[in-house]
């Protein structure tokens, strides 16, 4: 099993970055104890990653970015994250039912997209297609 560097053994760089994880979700999670046990630089460059893309505001809300995080996991078949961001879904807003119609396009698509390759189906819409079909 991989190491994960616990809250008292971190110092430095990882206790710091540790103490803003534990401020922002309540708990330092698995991942990045994990990351911290390797290389303490490591776990900072995920964290701003973290920060910038999934904390931050933007274009898409907290919901939706955590049911696309849940969605590239599931289709990943990683199931820690799969979990985390189930979770993180539901934190954010999520319904259970909007969890469930998740799993259903997610399956639809992973079921369509295999039709699709099997069967060779040359692409027909694009949001290239779709541009020249507006001017």
């Amino acid at each position: 099993m991989t190491e994960l560097l616990s809250e008292k053994e971190a110092t430095g760089k990882a206790k710091e970055i540790f103490d803003e994880i534990k401020s922002t979700f309540g708990m330092v999670p698995n991942f990045f104890r994990a990351q911290a046990a390797v290389d303490p630089n490591w776990l900072e460059l995920n964290w701003k990653r973290e920060k910038e893309i999934m904390l931050k505001e933007g274009a898409l809300d907290r919901k939706t970015k955590e049911l696309i995080a849940f969605t590239v996991s599931t289709v990943n078949n990683c199931q820690y994250c799969s979990l985390a961001h189930e979770s993180g879904a539901l934190m954010a807003g999520a319904t259970k039912d909007e969890i469930n119609e998740t799993k259903k396009v997610i399956e639809l698509f992973a079921s369509f997209d295999s039709i699709a390759d099997s069967l060779r189906v040359p692409c027909d819409i694009s949001p290239d297609t779709l541009r020249q079909k507006n001017k």
